[in-house]
């Protein structure tokens, strides 16, 4: 099979879909693999260590598109959309619940798609998501604190506090894999932490460490909000717009220079307040509030997310390119999960849902 690593093109995106290593395990397996020029050079992944491992180097974003299987770490933008031929099989993060415009563009082109997103394990986890996950929950904090100081429109918090001075509140919507990671970063770092979900098996982990929890309730984060100095956004519902947590009258009531980090933004966001932004300018005041909502947080640190997404996606990629996609979907209920499109046609009914198709 012919396998597609097209560099990526997203703002500041500067991971790559396959490293060296990953291009090496397919080639020994049989494969071809094309990778276009510059695609890991920004992170140390130069062009002569894909040739060393068998790969080929390609000129252009086209002729790595020509792939049988394209592998893609963010959703194809509005240029290569019209890059990918019918019949071709594309597999990356896809989130096409806040990107209608995306789903008619992959239906109307005949492509087959894949969403990391909603590949499941036999726990029913999302363990290509959840590398991710991992980085962006971890960055939210890390962010979040950039966000409290005065240049970007924060109150002046230093997160950790000082001898004397209280720390800030943090408070985590959600208590999953972005959700648990912030609020051990966040508790780690000084911050005075609470974490919601209702879900008490979710919350009983973070418990045992000494992290204040909560039952998820209207009330019980309206109340809390008011006292809020970071609030990170952190439910999913895979395949599905992000539930809605945040009112614009509840984010009015929330301190002045407060900030929210929405990384529930590419599914739509849990915040009303909330719309896309990019690394080159990731923040925003609306209501008096910081919102910071980067839909690829992970690109902040490229290289630790591309190895930890290989080490992650590569045996799904082998499946795939080794047995073919029937074959493959056939042996793998977990990578059945993440058919999003097929034959012109939204077949994941979560997605189709939130797509209304």
């Amino acid at each position: 099979m012919r396998i597609g690593v097209p560099r990526e093109i997203k703002d500041h995106e500067f991971r790559v879909s396959l490293t060296p290593h990953g291009a090496r395990e397919l080639v020994n397996a049989g494969h071809q693999v094309l990778v276009e020029k510059g695609a890991g050079s920004a992170i140390g992944f130069a062009d002569s260590e894909y040739e060393k491992a068998g790969a080929i180097p390609v000129d252009s974003p086209e002729e790595a598109f020509a792939g049988d299987l394209v592998l893609k770490v963010k959703e194809p933008q509005p240029a290569e959309c019209a890059m990918i031929e019918p019949g071709t099989i594309l597999f990356g993060y896809l989130h096409l619940a806040s990107s209608r415009s995306l789903a008619d563009a992959l239906t109307g082109g005949n492509v087959t798609a894949l969403g990391y997103e909603t590949v499941t394990d036999r726990a029913n986890r999302l363990p290509l998501l959840a590398p991710m996950s991992q980085i962006a929950g971890r960055l939210a904090i890390q962010e979040g604190a950039l966000g409290l100081t005065l240049p970007n429109g924060g109150r002046g918090i230093l997160l950790s506090g000082a001898t004397g001075v209280p720390p800030a509140n943090v408070m985590v919507l959600g208590a999953g894999m972005v959700g648990s990671n912030a609020a051990r970063l966040a508790s780690g770092m000084g911050g005075n932490v609470t974490v919601f979900d209702i879900h008490p098996d979710a919350l009983s982990p973070l418990e045992a460490i000494g992290i204040k929890t909560c039952y998820s309730s209207t009330d019980a984060i309206d109340a809390a909000l008011r006292e809020a100095d970071i609030v990170v956004c952190a439910t999913l519902i895979p395949g599905k717009h992000a539930p809605k947590l945040l009112s614009r009258e509840t984010v009015k009531r929330m301190r002045q220079g407060s900030v929210i980090v929405d990384v529930s933004i590419d599914q739509g966001g849990s915040s009303e307040t909330s719309r896309p932004t990019t690394h080159s300018a990731p923040f925003y005041v609306e209501e008096g509030v910081v919102h910071y909502c980067v839909t690829n947080m992970p690109a902040l640190v490229s290289r630790t997310a591309t190895l930890a997404l290989t080490h992650a996606t590569l045996p799904h990629v082998l499946r795939i390119a080794n047995l073919g996609l029937d074959a493959a979907l056939e042996a793998d209920a977990g990578l059945r999960g993440g058919l999003q499109i097929r034959g012109g046609r939204i077949v994941h009914p979560a997605v189709a849902e939130a797509c209304k198709l």
